[in-house]
């Protein structure tokens, strides 16, 4: 059985998609720009951005019961390569006990001009 996974201490869906899919004890969490929830809008530096992806993706997290520590695995979709340092500095503050699984990939755009972009599969203990 499935379960929608929606929080207001996330941004809405920009497109026909849930924030969020919980299927037994797994969650997955779709992709996260880096939109400021408080401010409703992308905010202007890539760290900022990177920062509220990482938040988004924990409020949704923790709406499915879920944590930092439960991912399994990550994709990080950036603008510009070049930007693989400071976010990698970023993403690495949000984890206490190892890291998940991860792939990291430049694309061509991003949603409403977005910088960064993070998405997560979490599996939750019994």
């Amino acid at each position: 059985m499935k379960q929608i996974i929606a929080t207001k201490n996330a941004p809405s869906a920009v497109g026909p998609y849930v924030q969020g899919i919980k299927a037994g004890n797994t969650v997955y969490v779709s992709g996260q720009l880096g939109i400021d929830v408080a401010l409703g809008k992308l905010p202007d530096t890539l760290e900022a951005q990177a920062h509220a992806s990482m938040k988004n993706l924990g409020a949704i997290l923790k709406e499915a019961g879920a944590s930092y520590g439960d991912i399994v695995k990550t994709t990080i979709f950036l603008q510009d390569m070049n930007d693989f340092g400071k976010v990698n500095e970023i993403y690495k503050s949000y984890f206490t006990d190892g890291f998940p699984a991860r792939s990291c990939v430049e694309i061509g755009k991003l949603p409403l001009g977005g910088l960064v972009e993070v998405e997560c599969v979490a599996v939750i203990d019994d």
